[in-house]
């Protein structure tokens, strides 16, 4: 007898659709490349810290349903995002707020920051990523914050860059450091493991299984096929190959209570290899004589490398829509998540697709 489902990753969508499923009464098997569950949200307990392993995640959500989803499986702390940037030494809060403008140019009101930032902004439509960085910021907060991390990050010249990627940092005139706007915010108080553990408690899951060394075979065990990878890969890139920044994680353990205090600290200055420092505890707030850091590089992406970030510009768009096309015919294949369809999604949006997505295959009323 065969599957309902056959679920190509044991990632935030694939398990949310794989409770979904379960919850349903449908038989689902779940196969994983890697030797753990959870994705890049999968965190690692080491020595009493638990660690995210590929880089920070937090949740946060102004969607009720979706907040009311994830704590039904797990305990959220009220952990909120407050991030600092180290140009040289020197310190700024980010997101871009009061504290920002005031330790840049020494103004107080919000008045006085948009004047700076209207003397160093230009007219016109921003047609790249430094255009719209100078109009949102000015061109002082531009070449100190964001041109160096920029080019580190997305190993381009911003120029390069489409406009819309900087739009998701906010810019706000309160002296407020909360990275998120959002009313649910959190992690969960035992990490994210442990909710993909009770997500995936009903279904069966198989590690270590790659999906394309015996394609035809996995076809066959399930009646549709959820797919979460990388969608080129599915067409054995018969267009060509989506680009993505990937990353590279140095994982540490110092033998002292506080290393940097604070749980991620970006480092802007270009010659800096590092985008980023994550010290792990400040997302939980808990004692210990050790701490866990967690030095970040991005890297050029190859095959070989897990993808993360999808770079969203005309040239890519035209290859990912080739992809589409065909993907959109397909019957008894569904395509979710950031690889599969080539966008960023914060977690609670993954959420959301795979609950839409299952209940549209379903027939299912929101």
């Amino acid at each position: 007898m065969k599957y309902d489902y056959l679920i190509i990753g044991a990632g935030l969508f694939g398990s949310v659709f794989a409770q979904q499923a379960t919850a349903n009464g449908k038989s689902v098997l779940v196969i994983e490349k890697r030797d753990h569950i959870g994705g890049n949200c999968y965190t690692k307990d080491i020595e009493g810290i638990n660690v995210h392993y590929y880089g920070a995640h937090i949740f946060h959500t102004s969607n009720l349903d979706i907040w009311n989803y994830v704590n039904r499986f797990v305990k959220f702390n009220n952990y909120k995002h407050q991030v600092i940037a180290n140009y040289k030494g020197d310190y700024y809060s980010l997101p871009f707020n009061m504290w920002t403008f005031n330790k840049m140019w020494n103004v107080t009101t919000p008045e006085g920051a948009l004047s700076k930032i209207k003397e160093q902004t230009f007219s016109g439509l921003a047609q790249n990523l430094e255009e719209k960085a100078i109009s949102l910021v000015g061109k002082d907060l531009y070449e100190k914050l964001i041109k160096g991390y920029t080019k580190k990050q997305w190993k381009k010249d911003p120029k390069q860059l489409p406009a819309f990627i900087i739009e998701r940092l906010p810019v706000r005139f309160t002296y407020d450091n909360n990275y998120y706007f959002d009313s649910y915010q959190g992690i969960p108080e035992n990490g994210y493991t442990e909710l993909f553990i009770k997500l995936l408690d009903r279904t069966e899951v198989k590690l270590e299984i790659d999906y394309f060394s015996n394609r035809k075979y996995w076809n066959s065990v399930a009646k549709k096929i959820i797919y979460t990878g990388p969608l080129d890969q599915f067409y054995n890139y018969k267009f060509g190959t989506l680009d993505y920044i990937s990353l590279k994680f140095d994982h540490r353990i110092i033998k002292k209570e506080n290393f940097q205090g604070n749980s991620v600290i970006n480092f802007t200055d270009e010659q800096v290899p590092y985008t980023r420092i994550i010290e792990h505890k400040h997302f939980y707030n808990i004692n210990s004589k050790s701490t866990a850091i967690t030095y970040e590089y991005p890297i050029e992406y190859n095959k070989n490398e897990i993808p993360y970030y999808p770079i969203n510009d005309d040239h890519n768009k035209e290859i990912f829509k080739k992809y589409k096309s065909i993907a959109d015919q397909e019957s008894n294949i569904i395509f979710g998540g950031r690889l599969a369809e080539y966008r960023y999604y914060d977690m609670h949006q993954v959420i959301a697709s795979a609950i839409h997505k299952f209940n549209n295959e379903n027939k299912i009323c929101n």
